[in-house]
């Protein structure tokens, strides 16, 4: 792989992160192994704080409002209760809950593929010591013959980087004000 290609399908992660298996895998079994997307980043928050921003998911989609938030500010303080979750519920419009462990993952699927292949993502924490967690969020994705293998392999990992960089970026700046 090429390094400008590994950029766009792995910013920031490892190869050791790379090479588990997440619930994402699970969510979407019959996925291309080939077309996991992968993002991470190291944040100087414990796990618990982190995992109560990744539940703002639930409100928002915390990447640039301007375009997939409808103009409106994610918000930047916690909302009460959205840490409360259970399967099936709606996640930044688009999602839904797959999957959860308290303090260690948020697993999302999308609602109604259509315009989108079908695909689900994890967000993984893992302590790196007690006041810093990695955040690795595994995108899989079912692409569909033509189109995909045409144009959504070569676009999509790109266009997700942009927004979920910034996601990613967000939530970190969002949990190290927390801590």
């Amino acid at each position: 792989m090429s390094r400008l290609r590994d950029v766009g399908w792995h910013w920031g992660s490892t190869p050791e992160e790379r090479a588990r298996s997440y619930p994402c895998d699970s969510v979407l079994p019959d996925h291309d192994r080939a077309d996991s997307m992968f993002r991470a980043v190291t944040v100087r928050a414990p796990a618990p704080v982190l995992f109560r921003w990744l539940c703002q998911l639930r409100a928002a989609p915390y990447s640039y409002d301007w375009l997939d938030n409808w103009g409106r500010r994610s918000p930047r303080a916690l909302t009460p209760g959205l840490d409360e979750l259970a399967l099936g519920q709606r996640v930044m419009g688009l999602f839904e809950v797959a999957a959860f462990e308290r303090d260690r993952q948020l697993t999302l699927r999308l609602r109604r593929p259509g315009i989108f292949p079908p695909l689900a993502v994890t967000y993984a924490l893992s302590p790196v010591d007690t006041g810093r967690c990695r955040l690795v969020a595994k995108l899989v994705v079912r692409g569909r013959p033509g189109l995909w293998d045409r144009i959504g392999r070569r676009v999509f990992p790109w266009l997700d980087l942009v927004m979920m960089r910034k996601q990613l970026l967000t939530l970190k700046r969002l949990a190290e004000r927390e801590r």
